[in-house]
């Protein structure tokens, strides 16, 4: 079989509830790599947030921030930062508001507030502590992503800002990106070094986020566990996460022997 280039997003996806990675799932990846395919990952995480999985599990190459972050072969190939004169409109209407946010770079990410249960609950979720205080990070600092904090649909007033793209991930957060701004986006650029064709990707994912990805790539696999809405635009649906959900589904493809 032609070898293909393979993503992998990572929460609900390589990582179970629990976020580990189950057994069969790091066996499927090793698997992959052995038989000549090119895996990544695509992620709405920031790169510090799952350097340790990349090392795990041996992949240098990853789209990041929802696509603001392209790395190919351990070498940063794409930046895609939020504009600071945006960023400080939306800090000043995020005050007014009573939303905190989270400035998000390659290596760190800060507060505008110095403690909030949403930010405590929501980046909790993804076993990291609140960030530190600093609101005006984003001023001298490039900023891929930032994190806005509120409930369900209170994002909505926020849309007036037209360079920016909204991304609800959890009941209290919601990310934000520059408009255009997508996975599928970050992986043009990362296999614009490989010489595939869109038939030779293939993409795993399971929420809103992976929605751009699942459409673009040549198959988009959306896990028994995903968003009804990514089901329906996936070529086909594997198994949960926790139920060998990439196993069966490269077995299914007939990506191995």
């Amino acid at each position: 079989m032609k070898e293909k280039v393979i993503f992998f997003d990572i929460d609900g996806t390589l990582y179970d509830y629990n976020k580990e990675i189950p057994a069969s799932t790091r066996e499927t990846i090793e698997q992959l790599k052995d038989a000549g395919h090119h895996v990544a990952i695509a992620t709405g995480r920031a790169p510090f947030m799952f350097a340790d999985l990349r090392e795990s599990l041996g992949i240098k190459s990853f789209v990041s921030f929802n696509g603001q972050y392209v790395v190919f072969e351990g070498k940063v190939i794409y930046r895609n930062p939020l504009k600071k004169e945006t960023l400080d409109q939306l800090l000043n209407y995020a005050n007014d508001s009573r939303h905190p946010l989270v400035f998000m770079n390659h290596e760190t990410m800060m507060a505008s507030v110095e403690d909030h249960p949403y930010i405590h609950e929501s980046v909790g979720s993804l076993k990291f502590k609140h960030p530190q205080y600093d609101p005006d990070f984003f001023r001298t600092n490039e900023i891929y992503q930032t994190l806005l904090f509120c409930q369900d649909g209170e994002e909505n007033q926020y849309r007036k800002y037209k360079d920016l793209n909204f991304i609800r991930w959890h009941k209290f957060s919601t990310d934000i990106l520059p408009t255009g701004g997508s996975k599928a986006e970050g992986i043009k650029r990362l296999v614009e070094r490989l010489d595939f064709t869109r038939e030779d990707i293939i993409a795993f994912g399971d929420e809103l986020n992976d929605l751009e990805m699942i459409q673009y790539v040549g198959t988009g696999v959306a896990m028994g566990n995903a968003n009804p809405k990514l089901k329906e635009v996936a070529d086909f649906v594997t198994t949960p996460v926790d139920q060998d959900g990439i196993a069966n589904g490269v077995r299914k493809l007939g990506l191995l022997k």
